[in-house]
Formats: structure tokens, sequence, C-alpha cells
């Protein structure tokens, strides 16, 4: 999807004045608005989806940061040792 943010770029003042109406056009269009203070640009309003995916992925990718960094301090163990324990771990439970 193509935004062009230049479209989408409004003054505190006009949110404030159209608060509904831009929200209901973020929401619509899945479009981030930027809101300037002073001419320069200070805070985008998105919709909740957007928001909320935007969140799942900075969590995906703190996930592969840890993992990378478990890798540098050689904190792994083989792949193969992992499932036999849990596949352990799992029969005694099950008994």
């Amino acid at each position: 999807m193509f935004v062009n943010v230049a479209e989408n770029i409004k003054p505190v003042s006009y949110i404030k004045s159209n608060a509904s109406d831009v929200m209901d056009y973020v929401y619509k269009n899945k479009n981030p608005v930027i809101i300037t203070k002073n001419g320069e640009a200070k805070a985008v309003l998105v919709d909740i989806e957007t928001y909320q995916k935007t969140q799942d992925a900075f969590a995906l990718l703190n996930i592969i940061k840890l993992g990378e960094d478990d890798v540098k301090a050689k904190r792994t163990r083989k792949a193969s040792v992992v499932f036999s324990e849990i596949r352990a771990k799992l029969q005694r439970q099950a008994k």
C-alpha cells in the first residue's frame, strides 16, 4: 500500500477541531496521520490494528535479538538434545 505522507500531515489545531473525522479517516484507510505542532512533526496517529501489528512485530524482533545474543554468548544447545528432554518430560507428565 502506497501512502502519500504529505497528504497526511495535519497541525494539532486541525486535529483538535476535527478529531472524530481524522480518527474515522485513520481507521477506514489504515493510513497514519502525522500531527505537527509549531510546524514540526510531533506525533503519529494510527489505527489500533496497525498499532497492535507494529507492537507484535517489535516483540518478535526482540525475541530474535535475544536469540542472537544467546548465540554470541555461546548459550546454545543442540536441538536433538533439547527435543529429547522435551519428549521425556512430556512422557513423564502423561503418566
